[in-house]
């Protein structure tokens, strides 16, 4: 297993379109979520509870395409 959780790149779908990298404009990628934190949680210790974004990369150039919750 690689550092983005699945060994192999895949396709992702966004509102029923294929993603194509903003970058390069390959069509796989790997995926991840990230914490969303500023000085404030950092600073009382409260990283754990900051909202998280999914994070997907391409598996070519390596352009990190960043995703909200929606909601």
């Amino acid at each position: 297993m690689s550092i983005f959780g699945k060994s192999e790149p895949e396709t992702i779908t966004v509102n029923q379109r294929q993603l194509r990298c903003l970058v390069c404009k390959h069509e796989t990628f790997y995926q991840r979520t990230a914490q969303l934190h500023g000085g404030v949680a950092t600073f009382f210790q409260l990283e754990w509870a900051s909202p998280t974004a999914t994070c997907i990369v391409c598996s070519e150039c390596g352009y990190i395409h960043w995703f909200l919750p929606s909601g």
